[in-house]
């Protein structure tokens, strides 16, 4: 089992080509690039262990900003990826299976299910998915591509695995671009949502997660995870954010604008677009990885897919700056290309 290869790993970046972090344009994540403007943290959120009063408070913070089920529950973690190793240890079966496109999806989900010693199965189709399969896995919208499996599809695919007790797991970490993509607000029996503070929010250093789920279940994840599993500076934030509408609103405009913006620069410099979510493009071309080499000579980290030959997945920069430095360096690399 291979560990998966993820973006962000500046520090490995500046270790092989050079320069001072604060030189290189990183984008390599998925990660909004303008983070959520919070306070300074109080001291009693660093002193004093979180109490369950405010963990409360975040999470009805949160239901409402997820327009959550009445019938479903919600529970942190400590980030998303706490979740995605906990589950196929605690929901039961010996297998999984992955729904996943041509273009691949996040690699931690069958990780963590081969760590579980589940025997993993990855199909491009919901209808592909084995009769007597306990779980199944997908990312909606997908990383890397942004597409979004049918909601129709979805549904057929719960009722199958819920009438012989099995589970969905359906990861909606980069959803909160796209609220109208969601199920957080249907209870669908057999379905457990993922959500991710830190990506939309430009906050991912927190570590702030949630699983969206029956009661049953929310009641068994929080009691792995035990007391004061959420820091208190992240159960401050999560107060703070998801309590303002006004900025989630803007700032989902905001994205889908610099997302187009980012789109156009890849195609006038002769790649093509895959796929795309408010966050990143995916692009592809045949050259893939030269262009990524040449970038990061240039100090400009983006996400390759060793695994998928021709696919490169860009950040948002960010800025103008960043952009134009995007599209001189494109420029440049595309005039020396054989």
């Amino acid at each position: 089992m291979s560990v998966p290869y993820h973006g962000g790993a500046l520090d490995k970046a500046i270790a092989e080509f050079g320069g001072e972090r604060s030189n290189w344009l990183d984008l390599s994540t998925g990660i909004n690039p303008h983070v959520y403007p919070l306070a300074a943290t109080s001291m009693k959120a660093l002193h004093r262990l979180p109490e369950q009063a405010d963990l409360d408070h975040m999470l009805d913070a949160a239901r409402q900003a997820y327009a959550i089920h009445e019938k479903l529950s919600i529970v942190a973690a400590p980030g998303t990826q706490a979740l995605i190793e906990l589950l196929p240890r605690l929901l039961p079966g010996k297998t999984a299976t992955i729904v996943a496109p041509a273009s691949g999806t996040y690699r931690e989900h069958a990780n963590c299910c081969e760590k579980a010693g589940r025997a993993v199965r990855e199909v491009t189709d919901p209808d592909q998915v084995d009769d007597d399969e306990q779980l199944v896995i997908l990312v909606r919208p997908n990383n890397p591509d942004g597409s979004v499996v049918g909601r129709d599809a979805l549904l057929t695919l719960a009722r199958r695995l819920h009438g012989k007790g099995g589970h969905l797991i359906v990861d909606e970490a980069f959803c909160d671009c796209t609220p109208g993509d969601s199920l957080a607000g249907e209870a669908i029996p057999g379905v457990i949502i993922l959500k991710s503070f830190g990506k939309f929010f430009g906050l991912a250093g927190l570590r702030l997660g949630f699983a969206i789920c029956p009661p049953d279940l929310a009641a068994q994840i929080a009691d792995r995870f035990g007391p004061w599993a959420i820091s208190g500076p992240a159960i401050e934030a999560g107060i703070a954010a998801y309590g303002d509408g006004n900025w989630i609103a803007t700032m989902r405009k905001q994205l889908a604008q610099e997302s187009d913006e980012l789109a156009v620069v890849l195609e006038n410099s002769g790649l093509e677009i895959v796929g795309r979510n408010g966050l990143f493009v995916l692009a592809r071309h045949h050259q893939s990885d030269e262009i990524f080499r040449e970038l990061a000579i240039r100090h400009i980290l983006v996400r390759p897919f060793p695994d998928r030959p021709g696919l490169l997945r860009f950040g948002l920069p960010g800025s103008e700056f960043g952009r134009v430095r995007l599209k001189q360096a494109l420029h440049e690399i595309g005039q020396q290309l054989p």
